[in-house]
């Protein structure tokens, strides 16, 4: 179990890596070299042998390894990013980058999505490094840029241009898992991502015949393209069960003693109403969505623009990426051109897996209170690049929660904060699990 060091260090990382403004605007504009000078710094001082690597200056990663004690065991690809979703200084209660620690919490940009999680992994294996300790397979450790945006200067420049880093990784643990979700009656549930959506951010662009805006025009682009983004934000998508997320119904329904039978995808919906608010934890992922998020059009009110543009967030389930090509193409008619502008694919890993149950094990061990069960992520993390290598990813950055604290809202919210307690709780399970891994 890691020593009393790792719980004060945990805190400290957490803290610095805040302090250290690693803002991800898009576009290129970010620089996580310093978080990631400061990461492999803590790794060297561990007798780890970090390597920096940048696609474009400025854009740094950190890959590491430790070496295990069975060579015949596939390793293991631990990690997190290092950058941040901007935030607003004169939204929060503290300044988002102060990484200041009060009243028991440790408040900043990141606090939850990720450097918490990054400076588990570097408490841990600082903590091996004094008890001497060794796991038993290798154990891949990578801090990664980009993820935040595109991963192209991260994660996808890694797999992409350094795959022998990774060599003979099998499985990933990354964001974000084994949290605690109240559900308000008393139960406190702990969901190990195994599956994300794929990502399809799209494009659309209405074409037209610019004139006058005191004209008649049936070949307005702005009209053919609300018509178009209306029908993509009132379509209802059908329902789909991947086994991922079959299995997290059928372990939620268990938790709640909820009989039911998922052979009828009509049951689906009456058993998400049933399970309350543990229900939100799969409701988004029991069906393909596209939802419009930005509209571009035009310059003056008496001008008719001879092009508009609008953005979709669009995500599908693993098995179901023809089907949500072809809603698209339906949807926005023959009069509106898409085109993917970030498209990645859906992941899924097995539930019934031995990285599965000790990750399980991991989390029982130190809550026993709690329910762990599998779920699939809505959106994505580093996993879906780290999949070209073949490497099965599975979302697992250990935190336990007190009641009230809604972990999922404070994802690029306001006031992201992460209880020092929540962080002590991480580094020990993340330590078991990485022991026994």
């Amino acid at each position: 179990m890691a020593d009393e060091r790792a719980l004060d260090e945990v805190v400290t990382f957490t803290s610095d890596l805040i302090r250290i403004d690693t803002t991800n605007r898009g576009g290129g504009d970010c620089r996580e070299r310093p978080a990631a000078e400061y990461a492999a710094a803590l790794l060297a001082e561990a007798g780890l042998e970090p390597v920096l690597l940048e696609r474009v200056p400025g854009r740094a990663n950190v890959v590491a390894r430790l070496e295990g004690t069975d060579p015949s065991a596939g390793a293991l690809l631990v990690h997190g990013h290092l950058d941040v979703v901007p935030a607003e200084a004169a939204d929060w209660s503290v300044h988002p980058f102060s990484g200041e620690v009060r009243d028991g919490v440790v408040w900043g940009r990141g606090a939850v999505d990720m450097k918490n999680m990054d400076a588990m992994i570097l408490a841990v294996v600082r903590a091996w490094a004094r008890e001497g300790v060794r796991p038993r397979r290798d154990i891949v450790i990578a801090f990664t840029a980009d993820e935040e945006a595109s991963a192209e200067d991260g994660s996808g420049f890694l797999a992409d241009r350094h795959a022998h880093l990774f060599e003979g990784c099998t499985e990933g643990v990354g964001e974000s898992g084994a949290f605690t979700f109240h559900d308000g009656g008393g139960r406190q549930i702990y969901p190990i991502a195994a599956g994300e959506r794929g990502t399809a951010w799209m494009r659309l662009t209405a074409r037209g015949r610019a004139g006058h805006g005191s004209k008649v025009n049936r070949e307005n682009a702005v009209t053919r393209l609300a018509a178009a983004v209306t029908r993509i934000g009132e379509h209802e998508w059908p329902l789909r069960l991947t086994p991922t997320v079959r299995a997290a119904l059928t372990e939620l329904a268990a938790v709640y003693g909820i009989e039911t039978d998922l052979s009828d995808l009509s049951d689906v919906d009456t058993l998400l109403d049933k399970l309350g608010t543990a229900g939100k934890l799969v409701e988004a992922t029991v069906r393909n969505s596209a939802n419009p998020t930005m509209l571009d059009a035009g310059y003056k009110v008496n001008v008719i623009p001879g092009e508009a543009v609008a953005h979709v967030d669009g995500r599908y389930l693993a098995g179901a990426e023809d089907e949500f090509r072809a809603t698209m193409d339906r949807l926005t008619g023959p009069d509106v051109d898409w085109e993917f502008e970030h498209h990645e694919v859906a992941l899924q890993a097995p539930v019934d897996s031995p990285t599965y149950a000790r990750m399980r094990a991991a989390v029982e061990e130190f809550a026993p209170e709690g329910h762990v069960v599998p779920y699939c992520m809505s959106g994505g993390t580093d996993a879906k690049q780290f999949s070209r290598l073949g490497i099965t990813g599975y979302g697992f950055a250990p935190l336990r929660l007190p009641e009230g604290f809604d972990y999922q809202a404070l994802f690029h919210g306001v006031d992201e904060r992460v209880p020092v307690e929540a962080l002590h709780f991480g580094v020990w399970v993340l330590d078991r699990f990485l022991r026994t891994a």
